[in-house]
């Protein structure tokens, strides 16, 4: 077999795919081995890869790749997310190309448009995942929106709506205009932004008094129920038991007292618009005011809205100050700076709104996931700091709104059937709700013509939160064979961005209902910035193609790249320089490779003593590196356990262990030797497989005829044993000596083919049992202990001080009469700029003794070595 002398990854990563993918090596079922698993953060049915999927994905693969070679059953299990809002956006927006308007459609045409875009378009990002080269389980693939998943959160609803954790509620929520929905707390995002506080004149009914309120919304002037003062500020007493008239639309409102208004904000009077503010709303049941919501769904003005129905918000908002200055009635308009919640998904601006929506209790179902991680440590967050934000999120937990004015999700499955606010039922089926819906209503002529079921669809995250047990069918039949084997999963890898939307809800469901952890550790990674640290996106244009990034690079090559620079929970700044130091260990690996194959092996041939020295030298190095590895491994510092594995190979076995242990040129190698070599190298990929499969399975393969048995991606991991520390020790002593032979041989330009004589004043006693190994690489015909200093070159390792005398046979005369000219030349110029200021009376004068003590010693150095410099030449002259 021809093997090519360079490494083409384009050449091997599809044909390992699928050989991988062939004979089954991903897929897991339960056995009688240790679990380890693995699922997926799903991502949007949407979504296409990008660096931050590219990280957490590598990620996993190295972890269940490795757990694959220590004998565990490895099972990851992958899936997309169906992404309510976003996918629901991607539809709408195609429909409006085929000038359909979503309005128009039934909700079964919508989700027929729904279900075809996602068979279209879903599920590119796994497709993209394989030529990363995840090893995903691909037979257990699911989507949340799968029918067994679906039927898994209705039964939860029902599940939790029975114990009386769920509820319907006329609350102020988080709504969306662009979206059209409701959103939960955790899906509003707050950004500081530069906006005005307007100061408006309110005329008081029947007296020419006038008051003045401030505000950032003036837009809403148009809902006001109240003026409100804080009854102990003296400025507005003559305000008690008055009304006040709103601008533009004239209403009438009573003038209100209530300690909750902040006497040092603005004026002291506040206006009050319950129906688009969450603490107006609390003053307004407080003191019974109406209710005016001056919004449609999209946050243009409706009939409240007068002149301004149907304009949208900010347009209202500049035109309504235009037309209160043209009223006299703009006292002051001033910068502000204001705190803005943004929708997580469209980044719209939120409007509070009031409606009619589906909560959770939240207050005791939390408290075993408080317990769990905060006080059991039964779940672990790398890094520890992540435990901080979940005791702030958990220990604040306010109900969440798992309801959405969407109709891609899974449907609510409460059933109206009469007028009243609680004629309805909740129930899986709607046969089961007719028969809950007659019994509650003591109406048995109702047939299911007669049910209405909620047309909201349930939140993303009220699907996701089950994911650890629902991809198991763990909801649906909670004693099956594969949740009791899988259930709890190992690790979690995910971004600390949905620690609370995700990974607390998991743990919160979890303990709900298999009252256990779903998961036992979580290891939260950062973002992926650029050079400049800035987030990744692509409206900046700073986020690589990732598909590109593996084309140019190997699949390899960027998942090095990518985790040389991502420590646990800390940003990785991305350079794809990391990617082409990536692409440079796989060639610097197929290189050593390569190299073995020139050899010829022979039979008969003794071992030579540098070689047995290199052999045991390395596999102590290997042995101390794989404690180190595994260390890093147990704290999720991937980028450790990878730099690690990277100068074990790069350094150590191709820089130094192969030099030593390879043949003289057109000379073979002992039979004893190789086959060490070969051991040596085969461990050396089993570290380096997790990390980089592609090109290991491939000298793997080609190192020998193997087996499907045999493939790497299912060998045995390499066990911990003994090791020397005192030889791993001395070898650092062995590769300085080496070192400076060589810095010798460069400096004097004595070529490697003449042999060089060495001799050692050994104050440190240094063992004799290393010469073979330093004669090897230095081409030194032997090393002598002496006592006294030898003429020629010098230097020390430690107290020890080796000595190479110089014969002019071995240098170039005049290239070595040239560089030491140039030496003496720097030197000589040196000593003159120190004696310049040693003899300047003031520096001398003034100058701490410690710096006069410095400069003196640098003169006494200086002239030392320009004596040396003379010696020298004066023997080459």
């Amino acid at each position: 077999m021809s093997i090519p002398s360079k490494y083409d990854a384009s050449l091997v990563e599809g044909k390992w795919y699928d050989y991988w993918m062939k004979h089954n090596y991903f897929h897991s079922k339960p056995d009688d081995r240790e679990p380890y698993t693995i699922v997926i953060p799903p991502p949007n049915v949407t979504g296409v890869l990008h660096m931050g999927h590219m990280l957490n994905n590598t990620i996993q693969d190295v972890l269940i790749r490795r757990a694959r070679l220590e004998g565990k059953n490895a099972c990851w299990v992958p899936g997309t997310d169906h992404a309510s809002i976003a996918t629901e956006a991607k539809v709408v927006a195609k429909l409006k190309e085929q000038g359909i308007d979503k309005n128009d459609l039934t909700r079964d045409e919508f989700l027929k448009h729904a279900w075809d875009w996602t068979e279209e378009y879903g599920g590119v990002i796994l497709e993209q995942l394989k030529k990363l080269g995840c090893s995903c389980d691909w037979d257990r693939t699911k989507f949340t929106m799968d029918d067994d998943m679906s039927e898994a959160v209705i039964k939860v609803f029902v599940d939790l709506y029975n114990k009386g954790l769920i509820y319907r509620g006329y609350r102020m929520v988080n709504w969306d205009p662009e979206a059209k929905t409701t959103l939960s707390d955790e899906e509003v995002e707050y950004i500081e932004k530069q906006g005005k506080l307007y100061y408006v004149n309110y005329k008081v009914e029947g007296t020419d008094e006038t008051l003045t309120i401030a505000t950032t919304r003036p837009e809403t002037i148009l809902g006001d129920s109240a003026i409100c003062i804080n009854p102990e500020d003296p400025r507005h007493q003559s305000l008690r038991g008055k009304n006040a008239i709103v601008p533009i639309n004239n209403r009438v409102v009573p003038i209100i007292e209530d300690d909750y208004v902040d006497v040092e904000f603005g004026t002291g009077c506040l206006k009050v618009t319950p129906a688009h503010d969450e603490n107006d709303k609390v003053l307004g049941d407080k003191h019974n005011l109406e209710v005016i919501d001056i919004f449609n769904e999209d946050a243009t003005l409706n009939s409240y809205g007068l002149h301004y129905e149907g304009q949208d918000r900010f347009e209202v908002r500049k035109a309504i100050v235009k037309e209160l200055e043209e009223l006299g009635q703009i006292d002051k308009i001033e910068d502000y700076t204001n705190r803005v919640g943004i929708s997580e998904r469209t980044k719209a601006i939120i409007e509070p709104r009031l409606s009619d929506q589906w909560f959770l209790k939240m207050e005791d179902l939390v408290k075993p996931a408080i317990k769990a991680v905060l006080e059991d440590d039964d779940i672990k967050l790398f890094p520890k700091k992540f435990e901080n934000t979940y005791r702030h999120w958990m220990e604040n937990i306010r109900d969440w709104n798992i309801s959405r004015q969407l109709l891609w999700g899974q449907q609510i499955p409460a059933y109206f059937y009469g007028d009243g606010k609680e004629d309805f039922v909740v129930a899986e089926t709607i046969e089961d709700a007719l028969k809950l819906a007659i019994e509650k209503s003591n109406n048995q002529k109702l047939t299911t013509n007669d049910l209405r079921q909620d047309t909201d669809a349930l939140d993303t995250w009220f699907s996701s939160w089950l994911w650890p047990m629902s991809v198991f069918d763990g909801i649906r039949n909670p004693e099956n064979e594969e949740i009791k084997y899988y259930y709890p999963t190992n690790d979690l890898v995910t971004g600390p961005d949905i620690l609370f939307f995700w990974v607390a809800r998991m743990i919160i469901a979890g303990y709900e209902y298999k009252n256990e952890k779903p998961f036992e550790n979580v290891y939260l990674t950062g973002l992926v910035r650029d050079k400049q640290r800035r987030k990744m996106s692509k409206s900046l244009g700073n986020s690589p193609d990732a598909l590109k990034l593996i084309e140019d690079y190997g699949a390899d090559g960027v998942r090095v790249g990518l985790l040389l620079s991502s420590a646990a929970g800390n940003d990785l700044m991305f350079d794809e320089a990391l990617c082409q130091q990536g692409k440079g260990l796989a060639n610097k690996v197929w290189s050593a490779f390569y190299l073995t194959t020139l050899w010829e092996v022979s039979e008969t041939i003794e071992q030579p003593e540098s070689s047995v020295i290199a052999i045991d030298w390395y596999q102590s190095k290997f042995q101390k590196t794989l404690v180190d590895i595994e260390d890093h491994y147990s704290k999720y510092r991937l980028s450790d356990a990878l730099m690690a594995i990277y100068k074990l190979i790069y350094d150590d076995f191709c820089g130094l262990f192969l030099e030593l242990v390879k043949p003289a040129y057109q000379q073979p190698i002992d039979s004893k030797t190789f086959n060490a070599i070969i051991g040596i190298f085969e461990d050396n990929l089993k570290l380096l497989h997790p990390f980089m499969p592609f090109l290991t399975e491939e000298v793997w393969q080609t190192l020998h005829e193997r087996t499907p048995e045999d493939a790497l991606i299912i060998s045995k991991y390499p066990k911990k044993t003994t090791f020397n520390e005192t030889l791993i020790r001395d070898f650092e002593v062995v590769t300085a000596i080496i070192s400076g032979l060589r810095t010798v041989r460069k400096e004097k330009n004595i070529a490697f083919k003449d042999t060089i004589e060495v001799f050692v004043i050994n104050n440190d006693s240094f063992s004799n049992d290393y010469n073979a190994v330093i004669q090897k690489l230095t081409n030194a015909s032997h090393i002598v202990e002496v006592e006294e200093k030898v003429e020629g070159a010098s230097f020390r390792v430690k107290s020890n001080e080796y000595f190479v005398p110089i014969s002019l046979d071995h240098i170039n005369v005049e290239e070595e009469i040239e560089k030491l000219t140039k030496e003496l030349k720097r030197a000589e110029g040196f000593l003159f700029g120190i004696q310049k200021k040693l003899s300047n009376e003031r520096f001398v004068s003034n100058a701490p003794e410690q710096v006069i003590t410095l400069e003196r010693k640098k003169e006494s150095d200086t002239l030392a070595k320009i004596e040396t410099l003379q010696a020298s030449l004066a023997r080459l002259n």
